[in-house]
């Protein structure tokens, strides 16, 4: 394909919900990630190259802003409505803080991956 040739169109949202799945952004089918947050180089099941990503800590900035956004709010309302120990808030918040990370890092990161895959970004270009 020359450079002159229009790009086979590649849907950003299809992408996104197969990333934040952990599935290729191209079939939707292979497995994204070889390990918790290490991605495939290459789809298993279509052969797509996916080692061109630079997500770098992107995914990480977007699970700390979204933490702040849900965690924040819930602590003003639970001391507001609930007259919890300081001890056990103590374990309660830092606790959950950190489960709801790990639940949100791996999915962000493939939603990441996919929307640079989808925009061509990166070293998606080339495809």
């Amino acid at each position: 394909m020359s450079s002159d040739e229009p790009k086979p169109a590649r849907p950003l949202w299809p992408a996104l919900r197969h990333g934040l799945a952990g599935r290729c952004p191209a079939c939707g089918e292979g497995r994204l990630f070889a390990r918790f947050l290490k991605p495939v180089a290459a789809c298993p099941r279509c052969a797509e190259a996916l080692e061109g990503h630079q997500a770098d800590d992107f995914p990480a900035y977007i699970v700390i802003i979204l933490l702040g956004h849900i965690l924040v709010p819930t602590m003003i309302e639970v001391n507001y409505l609930f007259a919890i120990p300081l001890g056990w808030q103590a374990a309660i918040w830092p606790t959950l803080t950190a489960v709801l990370a790990l639940a949100m890092i791996q999915p962000v990161k493939g939603g990441v991956i996919a929307y640079q895959w989808a925009r061509r970004m990166h070293g998606f270009a080339r495809g």
